[in-house]
Formats: C-alpha cells, structure tokens, sequence
C-alpha cells in the first residue's frame, strides 16, 4: 500500500507513520518543507500513485490564537484544504483520502454527535478554525459527490500522548509544562478560570489504532473519543501527584478565555462500526496515559 500523509511531522502525523510503517505501507510525507501544501504544484511533482492520503496538515493553535489572528488562519488554512482536495480529484482519484476534522467545529449548543458536526455556530474563541474544518468536509462530501471519489472524515477529541512538540500550548500539555516548572524553578502554576471546565482527552496511539481499524468504510464521518471527561481541576490534581507537586498551591486567573464550559463527544457511531469488523476498541487509562507523557516530557526537558 502506498500512502500519502499531509502534516507527517506533526504529533498525530509522527504517530500514524509508525503505524503505518508497521503495516508494510509505503510512505509518502509532505510537509512545510517537503512538498508544502501552499502550492499545489509541489504535489505534483509526485510521481507516485496512492492508495490513500492522510490529510492532517493544518495551521492550528490552542489558547487565543483564533482570536488574534483569523484572518490568516483562514486564508493558510482554505489555501492547504483546497490544494489537497484538487490535487486528490485531479490527480489521485483512485486513492482514498482520509481527513482531520475537529471537536471545536461542535456547536456548544447542541450534541456532539456527528450528525450535528455541520449544525449550529462554533465557539467564537475558535470560530475561524472550526470553519475551516467544516468546510474540508463539505469539500469531501461534495467532490466525493460528484466524481464518485471515496472518503473519510474523523473528528478527534483532543490529543495527548508522548514525542508531542513541546511547545504545545493545548490544555494538558499547558498543565505538564507549568506544573513541572513549578515544582523545579519555582514558577507559579496557574490554570485558565475556575477550573471547573469540562474536557476529554484520547490517547494519541488509541487515536492512530481507530482510524487504521476504520479504513474499510466509505464516505463516513466518525468521531474518535475515549468517551469519558474531567474537570481541569481533576487533571490538574492528577497530573500533580504524578509530578509530586502540591495540587491546593495551584492559582487560578479567572479572567483568562476559558472556552466552551463542557466537551464530550459520542462515540457510539465508532464503536459499533468498529465492533463490527471484530476490532478491539483500544482504550488507554487516563492514569498511564499521563503517567507515559509525563515521563517523555521529564526525560525530554532535562
């Protein structure tokens, strides 16, 4: 099998290519500096032909990036989503191509449940990210529409897991990197708001492990979840016993942009299409999860 991965050195995009290495899958990366997405001309200096594209390439950032800076984050993002789309259907429409949504696409207002993906308004604080991704799958469903092209759109929860960038500033890492600096520099550890927030978290090789046992269905969209969430209280508590740091010296700024008060994401379409094919659902506790995150984010800062 011969695959195409967009964002190949990305968290999720070094993870999925071990994956795929594992599986005898020849593969194809591109990245900023190996065939960027900007211009479609450097894929089609490919010459190669795929059986699937993994399309994860993206310019996303936690925290109040979407609210600083829309406007580019519109205009990179539409530039990369429509250069994958043409060069699939000019290019390689015998492969399938397998794109990242996101949970923020969600209406807060209503059931993140797939069905409800493209219903409703986003949370403004990352409107213009969530847009983006609604409109890569009104692009899949559309082309796929029209020239008979196969698809799939998978929407995770958030990422965690170790080897991710150390620098990134999404929720559970912002909570490793300060809880550890305050244990070992003496730096305050605050948290964004009350704390009492609600997110959900997938570890990545579960993420990676779903998708792969999903790869037989056909123009679909699955969410990918653990199915379960927690206060940021409640990670912030668990990640400071492992760390050995004292959890009641924590600060909270309650005039920080916090977000969406609440994210769980159904998982029921997911597990029954991949009950039927007689995979495992992978499922990697909470606990270990942070505990194997932790440890590379310890081992990596020393």
């Amino acid at each position: 099998m011969n695959s195409l991965v967009t964002g190949a050195t990305g968290f999720l995009g070094r993870h999925l290519r071990l994956y795929l290495n594992a599986r005898c899958h020849s593969v194809t990366i591109s990245n900023t500096k190996v065939n960027s997405l900007d211009n479609i001309e450097n894929l089609k200096k490919i010459n190669k032909k795929f059986d699937y594209i993994f399309h994860l390439a993206a310019v996303t950032k936690a925290g109040d990036y979407c609210l600083k800076y829309p406007g580019d984050q519109w205009i990179s993002n539409q530039k990369i989503n429509t250069n994958i789309l043409d060069y699939w259907k000019n290019y390689q429409p015998q492969a399938k191509i397998i794109c990242m949504g996101t949970s923020c696409s969600y209406s807060p207002e209503l059931p993140m449940s797939e069905e409800n993906y493209l219903k409703g308004e986003p949370d403004q604080g990352l409107y213009t990210y969530a847009m983006t991704k609604r409109m890569l799958l009104t692009g899949l469903q559309s082309i796929g529409k029209q020239y008979g092209l196969k698809w799939l759109y998978f929407i995770p929860s958030t990422l965690y897991g170790p080897d991710f960038d150390l620098d990134d500033n999404h929720f559970i890492f912002d909570l490793i990197r300060n809880c550890y600096n305050a244990k070992n520099k003496n730096i305050p550890f605050t948290i964004w708001g009350d704390g009492n927030q609600r997110r959900e978290l997938v570890y990545v090789a579960d993420a990676v492990s779903t998708m792969l046992s999903l790869l037989q269905e056909e123009n679909q969209v699955f969410n990918i979840a653990s199915g379960k969430d927690y206060s940021i209280n409640e990670f912030a508590k668990k990640v400071c016993e492992i760390i050995g740091y004292d959890y009641n010296k924590l600060n909270r700024d309650l005039n920080k942009y916090v977000g969406v008060k609440e994210k769980l994401i159904d998982i029921k379409r997911t597990q029954e299409a991949i009950s039927k094919q007689n995979y495992p659902s992978p499922r990697t506790s909470l606990e270990k999860g942070l505990a194997t995150t932790i440890n590379y984010f310890t081992n990596s800062t020393k």
